[in-house]
């Protein structure tokens, strides 16, 4: 029985529809593995408070084998790995946040995951002063062995992540499954990270579609896995934002780089900076 077998029901509580992590949490205090819950009735699941209905008929439609054979199929053929929230190589700072993925699919070197960890954020649309402050920090931090942890977005993120592959080691969280990089641009940089030694992580299952409100998710993990963060140019109203509101929510460190007053660029990382948010100039002023 390979290992993936072995967790084909952690599989299938990933593929559940309309399942949020904290209910996930939940229903695993309450069941202990996924294998118990996959096989309560409707009925139980009814009387489970805070399942209804609607989330009940979600988790017996998901019961589909045929389904959850076809996907331990695609990641043994394609190097994806599984990791829940009970293992070990989880990352054990994701544990303490609010509502913590109960699963990781991961492609490439998990050990990593649990290393030190800094995340970089910021604009997809950076200036040059940007590019440069990214790689500038990714690349130094890396050298200290500090994996870098960012979104491969366009802009800052896919600076990072390149600043850091000459000197270390790299982690992009996606907001989509493994089977698809997004944005398309970024395959080769994906593929250098993990040939790197670094990983590619998501919480979302296989043929999951890169939508706009999986990235607001996939931030808290950014944020989660990190100790701290350095946000690279923000705009004022930017999404960059929202992980420095996860960041903060979750007790980690936020780490600014100044901008220029005159780009719009630098109205979101100056006006943090205002707020009391640490500004960095240089990447030994960062201490994890």
């Amino acid at each position: 029985m390979g290992d993936l077998e072995n967790k084909k029901y952690w599989i299938w509580l990933s593929l559940i529809k309309n399942l949020g992590s904290k209910r996930k949490l939940k229903l695993l205090e309450l069941y202990k593995t996924p294998e118990k819950i996959y096989k309560l009735t409707k009925e139980e699941l009814m009387n489970i408070n805070g399942i209804g209905e609607i989330i009940a008929n979600d988790i017996i439609i998901s019961k589909n084998e045929k389904i959850l054979n076809y996907h331990i199929k695609y990641m043994e053929e394609n190097n994806i790995k599984i990791i829940n929230i009970c293992e070990k190589n989880y990352p054990q700072l994701l544990k303490e946040i609010y509502d913590p993925p109960v699963s990781l699919y991961v492609k490439g070197n998990i050990e990593i995951l649990n290393s030190k960890n800094i995340g970089i954020v910021g604009c997809r649309e950076c200036t040059e002063y940007g590019k440069k402050a990214a790689k500038y920090f990714a690349y130094n931090l890396a050298k200290q062995n500090i994996n870098i942890v960012s979104g491969l977005a366009r802009g800052v993120d896919s600076y990072a992540h390149l600043g850091s592959l000459s000197t270390g080691r790299t982690v992009a969280v996606l907001g989509n499954g493994l089977d698809m990089i997004y944005p398309k641009e970024n395959i080769e940089l994906a593929n250098a990270i993990i040939r790197r030694g670094g990983a590619i992580i998501s919480e979302y299952p296989c043929g999951t579609n890169p939508d706009k409100m999986n990235f607001p998710a996939r931030n808290r993990i950014i944020s989660g896995m990190s100790k701290g963060i350095i946000v690279i140019e923000a705009k004022e109203k930017s999404g960059t934002l929202i992980t420095v509101d996860f960041a903060l929510e979750q007790g980690r460190e936020v780490f600014v780089v100044p901008g220029n007053i005159n780009s719009i660029n630098s109205v979101g990382t100056n006006d943090l900076i205002k707020q009391g948010a640490k500004l960095v100039t240089t990447y030994s002023d960062i201490i994890v």
